[in-house]
């Protein structure tokens, strides 16, 4: 496995277990250009990644993200003054970074956002991408976007609703406010909230272990089907599973998973 280096993210393995931390703690892992088109570039790598079966999201330093590099903003209208060139060269510059975290989202491998302390603007997108958020008791979460005076637009008002009560995601969205851990957790946007960062880290690892000891295409196709119920009806969504499981349904792992609950042992998958 040759693993690619990044500048803005670093990249580490425990067996099947692959770890993608944000990297800038000097600047609170704040989203540059740079790390932009990593997440991308990783996301897609590990998609690709036969031996990585499962993902944790985490950020080096004090905090976990703080959004979006202010320094960006010199540059998303392009060299162009006519002003409907600027604006096409900002909404090929939105799409481009929409696409950059959706490959968080595409990922097949199931991605654990493991959060502390600051997850704001940007970082609030990047999460929102993850297939669960599991949060440190000092976690917090604000839709910052609107105190600048725009309007967040890479992912969180698509996403957030999706996940938590409509009317708590128009809230945060209208007055960018912040949300702390216990209330995320009440609303259900993270599935557990732990004392510090270093139980985060270790139990968020267990978490995705128990995650990578299963069927990696049962695992795979369960995170397809999710993605693909989220966005269509029940009887669209139904009438997929089936075609899916008529295709992909694993006669070898479905043996194996059988054998080793009778025999009461772990199975061993395929890759």
């Amino acid at each position: 496995m040759e693993r690619p280096s990044f500048d803005t993210l670093e990249l580490q393995f425990d067996g099947q277990v692959a770890t993608v931390s944000l990297n800038r703690p000097d600047k609170a892992n704040c989203m540059n250009a740079g790390m932009w088109a990593e997440l991308q570039t990783c996301f897609e790598w590990l998609d690709q990644e036969p031996s990585v079966r499962a993902i944790i999201l985490a950020g080096h330093g004090n905090h976990f993200c703080a959004g979006l590099d202010l320094a960006m903003f010199g540059t998303v209208h392009g060299d162009s003054s006519e002003p409907a060139r600027r604006s096409e060269h900002l909404r090929r510059t939105i799409l481009r970074m929409q696409d950059n975290l959706s490959a968080i989202e595409k990922c097949r491998k199931p991605v654990l956002a493991a959060i502390h302390k600051t997850c704001i603007g940007g970082g609030v997108d990047l999460v929102c991408c993850a297939d669960m958020r599991y949060a440190t008791e000092d976690a917090y979460f604000s839709i910052r976007e609107i105190d600048i005076g725009m309007t967040a637009d890479v992912g969180t008002l698509q996403r957030l609703p999706k996940l938590i009560p409509d009317g708590v995601a128009r809230e945060l969205a209208y007055t960018g406010r912040n949300m702390d851990a216990e209330e995320a957790r009440e609303v259900g946007f993270v599935n557990r909230v732990f004392e510090d960062r270093e139980v985060l880290m270790r139990e968020v690892m267990v978490i995705a272990q128990a995650i990578a000891r299963k069927s990696p295409l049962a695992v795979r196709g369960s995170k397809e089907m999710l993605l693909y119920a989220r966005d269509h009806t029940v009887a669209e969504s139904l009438n997929y599973v089936a075609t899916w499981n008529a295709g992909m349904l694993s006669e070898a792992d479905l043996q194996a998973g059988l054998k080793a609950q009778l025999e009461k042992q772990q199975a061993n998958y395929e890759d």
